[in-house]
């Protein structure tokens, strides 16, 4: 079976997609990783730094295929795609929202309530994607586990790590 030019594209626009905000999440990280979260007081169980670049990669390129298959079951961005979409779209704009939260103005109650929206999100585009294709919202499994990882690892160094009081 022969795949239209047009429809690599489509595929390749959708799984890029969600890299975007990785990339500028990347660029924002890449200082905080050795100044700031250094200092930090992080459990013993968290993942080696080493291993959030690749983990990354690969949920979002999964997302991004998932929501690939969801907009062509759906026939494009018809009045059926409102919904699942939209809750792709808001949980992708939450997902990006974390880094600058988190490691630019190192706010660690804040990006704790935003993950765990995000981690929410994510649940609701699982549930609205569901009855359209169980390999897109299978595709979501791994991040929907990876994001329970990183809100309890969130949730322990805001715990761990006082934030002092705003004048």
């Amino acid at each position: 079976m022969h795949t239209p030019p047009k429809m690599w594209l489509q595929i390749a626009g959708f799984t890029a997609l969600p890299h975007l905000g990785g990339l500028y999440g990347g660029y924002l990280t890449r200082k905080e990783v050795d100044t700031w979260y250094p200092t930090l007081k992080k459990p013993s169980w968290r993942p080696p730094n080493k291993a959030f670049p690749v983990v990354w990669t690969c949920l979002y390129t999964g997302m991004g295929y998932g929501s690939y298959l969801v907009w062509k079951e759906l026939g494009g961005f018809t009045e059926d795609a409102l919904v699942p979409l939209g809750l792709y779209g808001t949980q992708l704009a939450l997902n990006w929202a974390w880094t600058p939260i988190f490691f630019g103005a190192h706010k660690l109650k804040w990006s704790l309530v935003e993950i765990v929206l995000l981690t929410g999100t994510v649940g609701a585009t699982m549930m609205s994607w569901y009855p359209i294709s169980r390999t897109a919202t299978m595709l979501l499994a791994p991040y929907l586990g990876w994001l329970c990882l990183a809100t309890s690892l969130n949730y322990c160094i805001w715990r761990d790590n006082p934030e002092e009081k705003e004048e």
